[in-house]
C-alpha cells in the first residue's frame, strides 16, 4: 500500500461516487475547475498492492491573501471508510511532503461526515489537527431523499410549495434543457442580476462554462422559458447516488410567477431519471431562526421536504507555527469587523423598518373614517361658524394590539445517509493527542 499521485479521472470518480462520503468537490473534474481559480491541485491516493483505491483527497492549492504564503485545503476531504486506518496515515504524510516542497504553511480540511462523529473528531486530534470556527463550506446544508415516487415526494411537500409548483405550470412556462451557447448566456446574465440583487460573488462566464464542459453528461443547464423570453435557469449535478443543485438564475418576472418553485421540481425529477437517491439544495443557515442571512432560503428548500445535514467543523494541521498565528491573528480580526458591520446593517435597517412603520401608522391615523367623515360633514352644516373655528380635542389612541410571537419548527438533525442499507460496524480510533487550541479563513466564492 502506497500513497501517490492519481491520474486516471475514472478510477479516482468511481472511488468517490461509491464512497458513504461521496461529495461533488472531491471529484476529479472539481481539482481541473478550481485549478483555474487557484494556482494548483493535487489528487493525491492511496493503491493497495491490487491497484485498487482506498483513500483520496483532492488539495487545492491556495495563497493566505494577506500573507502570499500558499496553503492546502481538501473540501470535503479525505474520502476514506477508517480515518484511523494506515491509510490515512499514509495520506496525510505524502500530503505534508508535498506541502514542505511549496512552503504550504498548513492542511486546511472539511470532512462530509455528521459533526458529532466522534470517531473522526478523535483521529484528526491524533494526527495534530485543530478544530476552527470558520469554515469555506458552508457545514450546514438541506438534502432531500428522492427515492420515492413523484406522488409521494409531492404529498411530502409543504402546501404552499405544491401550489406554487402548480400554479407556476398553469402560466405556460417551459423548462428544458440547454445545451446552446445561447442558454449559457442568458443563464450568466440573469445569474448577474441576482448576484447584485442577493448580494453574492458572481464569478466570470467562464467558469459556469468550464463547469458544464467538465462535467459533460453529469450535469445540466435547465431553462424556464415564457413567452419565447428565458426568464430563469439552473445548473444541478450528479455523482453516484448524489445530485446539488449548483446555481440558479431568477429574474424579477420569474420570482413574481413562483418560477424557482417549479425550477427546483424540475431539478429533482432531472435528479431521479438519473438515479440519484438524494438531491443537496446545499447550504442553509447555522442558526434557523427566523431573521437570519439565508432564512427565506431555508424556508424555500424546507418546503420540498428533507432534513439538515450539519459537517464537522473545519480542521487546520500546522505545518508552519509562527506563519499560522500571524494568519490566525489577521482571520480572527477579519471576522471581528465583519460582524460589526453586520450587526451595524442590521441595526440600521430595523431602525429604518421602525420608521417605515410609524409613518404608515401616523398615515393611518390621519385618515377620517367614512362614518366620521359623513357626522363631521352634518355637524358642521348645523353648527355655526364660530363654533366650528373651535379648536379640536383628539382623540384618545387606542392601543396597538400585540400580535402572539409565533414559535419557530425546531428541524431535526438527521446524519448524512448511508449509500448502502447494511450498517457497518465503526471501528475504534487511536487515542487522541492532547487538542491543541487555534483555527481558519474562508476564499472560496459562492
Amino acid at each position: 500500500m502506497k500513497a501517490q499521485i492519481i491520474t486516471d479521472r475514472q478510477q479516482w470518480n468511481d472511488f468517490v461516487a461509491a464512497s458513504e462520503l461521496c461529495n461533488l468537490t472531491q471529484t476529479y473534474e472539481w481539482g481541473e475547475l478550481m485549478s483555474k481559480r487557484h494556482s494548483d491541485s493535487l489528487h493525491v491516493g492511496v493503491v493497495k498492492d491490487d491497484g485498487s483505491l482506498c483513500a483520496v483527497m483532492l488539495v487545492l492549492v491556495s495563497t493566505v491573501p494577506a500573507l502570499r504564503v500558499p496553503y492546502f485545503y481538501a473540501p470535503r476531504g479525505p474520502i476514506v471508510e477508517d480515518p484511523a486506518s494506515p491509510a490515512m496515515t499514509l495520506l496525510l504524510n505524502f500530503v505534508k511532503a508535498e506541502a514542505h516542497k511549496r512552503g504550504a504553511c498548513m492542511l486546511k480540511v472539511e470532512p462530509g461526515v455528521p459533526d458529532d462523529d466522534r470517531t473522526w473528531l478523535n483521529a484528526l486530534r491524533h494526527y495534530g489537527f485543530r478544530s476552527i470556527p470558520y469554515a469555506h463550506h458552508l457545514r450546514h446544508e438541506w438534502v432531500t431523499d428522492i427515492r420515492a415516487d413523484e406522488q409521494e415526494l409531492m404529498s411530502k411537500m409543504h402546501k404552499k410549495t405544491r401550489q406554487y409548483i402548480r400554479t407556476s405550470a398553469r402560466t405556460g412556462v417551459v423548462i428544458r434543457e440547454s445545451h446552446e451557447q445561447s442558454g449559457i448566456d442568458a443563464f450568466y446574465r440573469i445569474y448577474c442580476e441576482t448576484g447584485e440583487r442577493s448580494e453574492f460573488m458572481v464569478l466570470n462566464k467562464e467558469y459556469y462554462e468550464n463547469f458544464l464542459r467538465l462535467y459533460k453528461d453529469n450535469a445540466a443547464l435547465l431553462i424556464a422559458e415564457y413567452d419565447n423570453r428565458i426568464i430563469a435557469a439552473a445548473i444541478v449535478v450528479r455523482l453516484g447516488r448524489w445530485s446539488w443543485n449548483m446555481y440558479e438564475a431568477a429574474s424579477d418576472e420569474s420570482r413574481e410567477m413562483r418560477v424557482n418553485y417549479l425550477l427546483q421540481w424540475q431539478r429533482i425529477l432531472w435528479a431521479k431519471s438519473h438515479g440519484c437517491w438524494y438531491f443537496n439544495s446545499r447550504g442553509i443557515p447555522d442558526v434557523l431562526e427566523e431573521g437570519n442571512e439565508l432564512y427565506g432560503v431555508y424556508n424555500f428548500k424546507r418546503g420540498f421536504g428533507g432534513y439538515a445535514m450539519r459537517s464537522l467543523e473545519t480542521q487546520d494541521l500546522v505545518y508552519r507555527p509562527l506563519v499560522y498565528k500571524t494568519y490566525r491573528t489577521l482571520l480572527d480580526g477579519k471576522h471581528w469587523y465583519e460582524e460589526r458591520q453586520a450587526e451595524k446593517k442590521k441595526a440600521e435597517e430595523k431602525k429604518k423598518a421602525a420608521q417605515k412603520q410609524a409613518v404608515r401608522e401616523a398615515a393611518q391615523q390621519a385618515l377620517p373614517t367614512p362614518a366620521a367623515s359623513a357626522q363631521e360633514k352634518t355637524s358642521a352644516q348645523k353648527v355655526p361658524a364660530a363654533v366650528t373655528s373651535m379648536p379640536q380635542i383628539p382623540e384618545t389612541p387606542r392601543p396597538e394590539a400585540v400580535a402572539n410571537a409565533q414559535k419557530l419548527p425546531q428541524v431535526p438533525e438527521t446524519p448524512r445517509p448511508a449509500a448502502t442499507d447494511r450498517p457497518r460496524k465503526q471501528k475504534k480510533a487511536p487515542k487522541p493527542a492532547a487538542e491543541q487550541p487555534l483555527e481558519v479563513e474562508n476564499t472560496s466564492g459562492k
